[in-house]
């Protein structure tokens, strides 16, 4: 399927590893120009090289903290009129709600809530005006299946979902849509970081959960990143304008609802 985005101009956010890496990825194959940010350059730079390698894209890194005012616009200055826009960030560690300080708390919406909404803040009005726009965010199953020790990424990635609600409705008559992914367990660094914070031995216990998880899910194994991508890339598609405000599992099945 020709996904008619090629030449497009795509900016997204922790695009160095695992999940971001595959939707940047994806878009090349689909020749879109990608401008790929994350906090560690050498990284991006390795991801981008391999990029290129890959699909012959054009791909640009930028060096920045997203949670930071300076780091937003560093992204927009190398990427100034980006049709289709990723955010997508690493949970905190899992923990005890107990301990966590209002510093905590801070830190995971200037990540997962506050961050993603000033992307979609400063560049919503341009895809507006151009009449064409594609925004997804990478959030958690854990918004429709809280998870206990992840209540710092429950509660900031809740407020993101609840934002888009009410605005994916105003932009999409200009064919701007607005939609979040929620991704299951996952072959990825961000999964395995996952176990190790909920265990103290990260020997042959990280082996037994890490099966253990991939036996307990009805694909009976993890996601590959490459089928996360594939779905980012249709919903960035000139196929998908009448899909905004949705709320996508890919999740092998584990959600049990029928709604």
């Amino acid at each position: 399927m020709d996904l008619g985005i090629a030449g497009r101009k795509a900016l997204l956010c922790g695009a160095s590893r695992g999940l971001g890496k595959a939707c940047a990825v994806a878009l090349a194959r689909e020749g879109v120009a990608v401008t790929i940010a994350a906090r560690t350059r050498e990284t991006l730079e390795q991801t981008a090289q391999e990029i290129r390698d890959q699909t012959g894209a054009e791909v640009t890194v930028v060096a920045a903290d997203i949670t930071t005012e300076q780091g937003r616009a560093a992204l927009l200055a190398a990427c100034p009129e980006p049709d289709i826009l990723l955010n997508n960030a690493d949970g905190p560690l899992p923990g005890d709600f107990r301990t966590w300080t209002r510093e905590n708390w801070i830190d995971a919406l200037d990540a997962m809530m506050l961050g993603p909404i000033d992307m979609i803040r400063r560049t919503v009005d341009g895809m507006t005006a151009r009449r064409f726009g594609r925004i997804v965010n990478i959030v958690s199953r854990s918004v429709k299946i809280a998870q206990p020790e992840l209540g710092l990424s429950n509660g900031a990635r809740s407020g993101l979902v609840g934002f888009v609600a009410g605005i994916s409705r105003q932009t999409v008559a200009s064919n701007v849509t607005i939609n979040n992914l929620l991704p299951g367990i996952f072959d990825s660094d961000a999964q395995r970081r996952h176990i190790r914070g909920m265990i103290d031995d990260v020997g042959d216990r990280f082996e037994q959960v890490w099966h253990a998880r991939a036996a307990a899910n009805p694909a009976r194994r993890y996601g590959d990143p490459e089928e996360l991508g594939a779905y980012f890339a249709f919903l960035c598609s000139s196929k998908a304008g009448f899909i905004t405000g949705q709320n996508l599992l890919i999740d092998g099945g584990s959600y049990p609802g029928t709604y």
